[in-house]
């Protein structure tokens, strides 16, 4: 399962209910492009095929909403 975070213009953010293993992140999609940030501090971790433009545009959307992003990660992932 991969619960919908938060939705910006075309982008989707989530993250999967399998990974409270790793480090607070947030995938982000877009029609079959992907992208990863880790969320503290905010870095990109992986992407496929999003262009620099759209990946900064991206990064500057996951920096604005990282508090959001945090809670969403840690009310989902804590035990």
């Amino acid at each position: 399962m991969s619960p919908t975070v938060l939705r910006s213009g075309p982008y989707r953010l989530f993250f999967f209910s399998n990974e409270g293993h790793e480090p607070p992140h947030i995938h982000a999609q877009h029609d079959r492009k992907l992208a990863k940030f880790w969320l503290d501090p905010v870095r990109l971790a992986a992407s496929t095929d999003f262009g620099a433009h759209e990946l900064n545009r991206l990064r500057r959307v996951v920096e604005e909403n990282e508090p959001l992003l945090l809670e969403a990660w840690n009310d989902s992932f804590s035990s």
